[in-house]
């Protein structure tokens, strides 16, 4: 029964809010939403930032003090954290720029890449879940501290396959990623142009965005495999099959 009233309740906030506020419910890369919506925004990448600093803090002093149920408490607030789906909302204030420069070698970005590929695709259920995380914390991490790293192109495809993935699905954040990595490497020998073009395609509904990489996989790709797939859309989009 208490279920059924704060499921009622919850209902209810919603219609109220969206009666109150116009253009309440906009989609991802609306001028309007971006607009109205990017004090919001801030304060919640802000607050997420501070709540998970704050947690890791805690957690350290308690392990410091061999204070062994408290550390136990921020560890499992912190694993719950980072197990909430975490959407974008705006994507430029989340996603790095196409313009970066990755042309540097640093030994420390290499150690994390290989690090957050031990865990990527690992496991199943929410074993699988976990490791996804736990390696886009660690891609993550190269981006923010090491975005002059050559490994940047291929952080960013491996990120579009984890955003993409079943254990969160946010296709906006995937094909950012996607053409991340192909702008900040044209020569990548990834298959992110097919990929993100199959989410406009099939995602999104942005044919017109769709048909342009379809293109550029045959401009820029030597896999036959992609050709042949590329060429195909290409034909059915278009009505010349």
């Amino acid at each position: 029964m208490a279920q059924r009233w704060l499921a009622a309740l919850v209902v209810l906030f919603a219609i109220l809010v969206a009666a109150a506020v116009p253009n309440a419910q906009t989609q991802p890369g609306d001028a309007v939403g971006k607009q109205s919506d990017l004090e919001l925004v801030q304060k919640l990448l802000t607050a997420r930032r501070e709540y998970q600093k704050t947690l890791e803090q805690l957690y350290v002093h308690y392990h410091q003090v061999n204070d062994k149920e408290r550390e136990r408490w921020a560890k499992e607030e912190l694993v719950a954290f980072h197990r909430i789906p975490k959407h974008a909302f705006i994507l430029h204030l989340v996603v790095p720029p196409p313009n970066l420069n990755g042309h540097t070698n640093i030994p420390e970005a290499n150690k994390l890449f290989t690090w957050a590929m031990t865990y990527k695709d690992q496991g199943l259920g929410d074993k699988y879940t976990d490791n996804q995380r736990r390696a886009e914390l660690l891609f993550q991490e190269i981006l923010t501290k090491y975005p002059q790293s050559d490994k940047i192109s291929d952080v960013a495809f491996m990120l579009g396959d984890i955003y993409e993935s079943k254990a969160y699905r946010m296709h906006y954040l995937a094909v950012e990623y996607y053409q991340r990595c192909f702008q900040w490497n044209p020569k990548t020998s990834y298959d992110a142009r097919l990929r993100a073009a199959r989410i406009f395609d099939k995602q999104l509904n942005n044919r017109t965005r769709a048909l342009e990489l379809y293109r550029e996989v045959k401009t820029h790709e030597v896999d036959p495999r992609r050709h042949a797939e590329a060429d195909r859309r290409i034909a059915e989009l278009t009505g010349s099959k």
